[in-house]
């Protein structure tokens, strides 16, 4: 019998949990494009008002998964597992581009499929595009070239990977569907699996400066994610982490992609940044069998950071996608960084403390700045940004800035200092800083 995509639609508008079947029809028509964009709209709709069991989210996801080319390993003789993490977003998360070196130094394979920047939070793919000829729309071909020759590369989705779930989350970002925790679910696995990945991990990112804001939403994600990854083959497991504050000392791309560099070249400036990266790499080094303990895992990270080999990685992947031969070498030349400068307190909070800060705000003060979309497609000034960022518990005076500024003009400078000073909050009594940006584990 031929199942009717309107009676589909019907029966989870209905309640009614979806069979394998069904669900896999519905994602060949998206594919297809028989499935028109109201259909998509009707279902994610639907999903949103009755919501997708734990088999539903597995069968969309690897019906996603399905819709295009899915990535095999075997034939380039790979000595090691193949990795990746995925963080939900967050301001300073330049996590990314330190974990994938590492893990290349550790013995593992990185094919990282990253995204570009959402609202107030940064992109992977935008970041790399601050660096002069990096290609991050390779073809399926070299960017598994990459991966084997260097132990990681990263690059943007393509048409050929989970080509459905470009179609559902197009429609779903303008249909007020986003948010619904089974189909955000697919939309993030359904690519990690297309690339053929055998270990995860998610950093999901909870604050004012995360999509999620409390903990028991972040729960309900990272129990959805380990549960339909696992149970996809791909066992994955999940870290809260803390967005109240920036996790690192810039917001940018071109900024943020320097931090990278320090950091890997072992000038360690965010102890969160840091805290957050060391504790990913650890988990997949246990999880995937590359570290039998905590302990060793830590000891593999030290060597890969302290010997160079992390740096070594990851100047030629940038290299072998098309970057400077000399990048690592060479960052201050090749990343253009907007001239910056300082933003301080009103002259009434000298003497106080800083008490908390809206991250999102100071993530919209990249935006401001043009570093950031507020609307699809839109072209980006990777080399503005912010940086020096004043953390709760530091003293405020006229000597120290709340921050620094890296604008191409006095106009974006003025817009993005409101954003930076209506973001802080002050008091006279200090408040002890964070201690760890780490919340909880997740696994199945």
């Amino acid at each position: 019998m031929d199942l009717l995509i309107p009676e589909i639609i019907r029966s989870k508008r209905d309640g009614n949990a979806l069979s394998p079947a069904e669900i896999r029809r519905f994602i060949e028509g998206v594919t297809s494009e028989e499935v028109t964009d109201a259909q998509i709209a009707a279902f994610s709709m639907a999903a949103f008002f009755k919501d997708l069991n734990m088999e539903e989210r597995t069968e969309l996801t690897k019906s996603m998964r399905d819709s295009g080319e899915v990535l095999h390993w075997g034939a380039f003789g790979l000595n090691g597992p193949v990795l990746d993490k995925h963080s939900t977003g967050g301001i300073g998360d330049a996590v990314s581009l330190m974990l994938a070196p590492i893990l290349a130094a550790c013995g593992g394979f990185v094919p990282m499929i990253a995204g570009r920047g959402l609202a107030h939070t940064g992109g992977t793919i935008d970041k790399l595009e601050s660096i002069p000829g990096y290609s991050t729309q390779p073809t399926v071909r070299h960017f598994q070239q990459v991966v084997a020759s260097t132990g990681m590369a990263i690059a943007g989705q393509t048409a050929d990977l989970a080509p459905a779930d470009r179609r559902m989350y197009a429609t779903r970002d303008v249909t007020a569907t986003v948010e619904q925790y089974g189909l955000i679910t697919a939309s993030i696995l359904s690519k990690k699996l297309a690339a053929g990945l055998e270990h995860l991990v998610m950093d999901i990112k909870v604050g004012n400066g995360a999509f999620m804001k409390d903990l028991d939403s972040a729960r309900a994600l990272a129990h959805s994610l380990c549960t339909v990854g696992t149970d996809a083959g791909m066992p994955t497991e999940a870290l809260l982490t803390n967005m109240d504050q920036p996790l690192a000392h810039a917001a940018g791309n071109a900024l943020e992609v320097m931090e990278a560099v320090r950091y890997l070249q072992g000038d360690v400036d965010s102890e969160r940044l840091d805290e957050v990266t060391r504790t990913l790499v650890s988990m997949l080094l246990r999880q995937s069998g590359l570290a039998t303990s905590d302990q060793k895992a830590a000891a593999m990270i030290d060597d890969a950071l302290t010997s160079g080999r992390a740096a070594e990685h990851f100047g030629r992947s940038i290299a072998a996608m098309g970057g400077p031969s000399d990048f690592m070498e060479r960052p201050t030349v090749h990343l253009e960084i907007a001239d910056k400068r300082p933003v301080f307190a009103d002259q009434k909070f000298h003497g106080s403390f800083v008490h908390q800060m809206d991250t999102r705000e100071l993530g919209m003060a990249v935006v401001a700045l043009g570093g950031g979309r507020t609307r699809p497609n839109q072209s980006l000034d990777l080399a503005v940004g912010c940086s020096g960022f004043l953390m709760p518990g530091e003293a405020v005076n006229a000597e120290v800035p709340l921050a620094w500024v890296h604008a191409r003009d006095n106009a974006g400078y003025e817009l993005a200092t409101r954003r930076i000073q209506g973001a802080y909050g002050f008091s006279q009594e200090r408040v002890n800083p964070m201690n760890s940006m780490l919340l909880e584990r997740a696994k199945v």
